[in-house]
């Protein structure tokens, strides 16, 4: 592989490798469980995956009870399901096997769980008083980086309100990153996952709790997915260009963790919430648009230069934010996705709504350049045309 591995300060083990999942039984074991929840979803267990890391963990002499209802964008009604599943088989640990979906409804899973309540108890920051159960995490998508994560991303079923629920309890105690396991993904939720991660990159560089450690992961992940998501969208099978695009999306998720996102996600989650565009692709309408407004703020346009010169952009001769721009851009054109939310069908008239909506969203608050609904405004006006 030509992915190797960098090293930073994580309480979750990193297992990375091909063919890894077939570790999981073993690496379980070893965690002293008895019964595992497999949370997962149906198109995994068609893909085979799910078979696979049952398998192994029969192997381990582990008993395994399997909810694959997960679905995109869980809300508490799914959460809900899942812990009804959980509470009947009396499981020990948890595994989340599948993309971010996945790995948020198996952490909201284990809140409930452990600690009662709803997951609306847990809107918010450390709110858990209870440990939580060990939770392993098998992503097969390099997007969200929720493996390297403390938190549940969970809808309100009856408001649709996206609520992010941390706690340093309900991060993974082993993530098993295996990029055979992204090769089953279709083009599409290849593209929108790989441009999230980018995003993510982008975004937890610049916000105003960024640190050393952060900007580290960040330019790591950067440098990593921006090189690799063309190669995997031209080569699907390139098993070595899934494993970078694994690696650097797993740690723009550890970056996630140790800075926050900004103004492209505020954006992006009321377009998704209302006119159903994928998240991957709302962000990737929404960044280069973010990072033309953030580069007015000193500190924020040197470090995407440092961004931009640590990849080839800087050899055309443009500076360094039209460099960036034109290639985030250039992804949706490589992954022949929309580039404007004109032609996603987005009314011009829900601008004001989408932009109210946006500032109030938690992200926002962590964008380099202080941001209002007016400013949001804006952003969506160069993004419809």
């Amino acid at each position: 592989m030509l992915a190797e591995p960098i090293s930073f300060p994580s309480r979750t083990r990193v297992v990375f490798g091909a063919g890894k999942v077939d570790e999981v039984g073993k690496l379980t074991q070893e965690l002293g469980v008895k019964h595992v929840l497999l949370v997962t979803d149906a198109g995994i267990v068609k893909a085979g995956h799910a078979g696979r890391a049952e398998k192994s963990l029969a192997a381990a002499g582990l008993k395994v009870t399997v909810f694959d209802k997960a679905r995109e964008n869980p809300t508490t009604h799914c959460v809900g399901d899942c812990v009804a599943v959980a509470k009947a088989a009396g499981v020990d640990a948890i595994i989340g096997l599948g993309g971010g979906s996945s790995m948020d409804t198996a952490k909201g899973c284990n809140f409930i769980l452990t600690n009662g309540g709803r997951m609306q108890d847990y809107w918010g920051v450390g709110k858990a008083t209870k440990p939580m159960l060990p939770f392993i995490a098998i992503p097969t998508t390099a997007g969200t980086g929720s493996e390297l994560q403390s938190a549940a991303l969970i809808a309100d079923e009856a408001t649709h309100q996206k609520m992010a629920c941390l706690d340093p309890k309900c991060a993974a105690v082993i993530a098993i990153l295996d990029p055979e396991l992204t090769l089953s993904q279709p083009q599409r939720v290849t593209a929108c996952t790989g441009i999230d991660a980018i995003a993510h990159a982008v975004e937890t560089a610049v916000t105003t709790k960024r640190n050393e450690l952060s900007q580290k992961l960040s330019l790591e992940a950067f440098r990593l997915c921006l090189a690799a998501l063309p190669e995997v969208l031209a080569n699907p099978d390139q098993l070595e260009a899934r494993a970078r695009m694994q690696l650097g999306a797993a740690y723009a998720g550890a970056a996630i963790e140790n800075s926050m996102l900004g103004a492209a996600h505020a954006a992006a989650n009321p377009l998704t919430a209302h006119f159903g565009i994928v998240h991957g692709h709302a962000v990737g309408l929404m960044l280069p648009h973010v990072v033309r407004f953030n580069a007015a703020d000193a500190a924020a346009d040197s470090t995407y230069g440092e961004l931009v010169h640590a990849t080839d952009l800087a050899s055309n001769g443009a500076t360094a934010i039209d460099a960036m721009c034109e290639r985030l851009r250039g992804l949706l054109v490589l992954a022949g996705m929309s580039v404007t939310l004109r032609e996603c069908r987005v009314e011009r008239s829900a601008i004001p709504m989408l932009a109210e909506e946006a500032a109030r969203q938690w992200t926002a608050s962590f964008n380099p350049r202080p941001i209002t609904a007016q400013d949001f405004v804006a952003l969506y006006e160069r993004a419809w045309s």
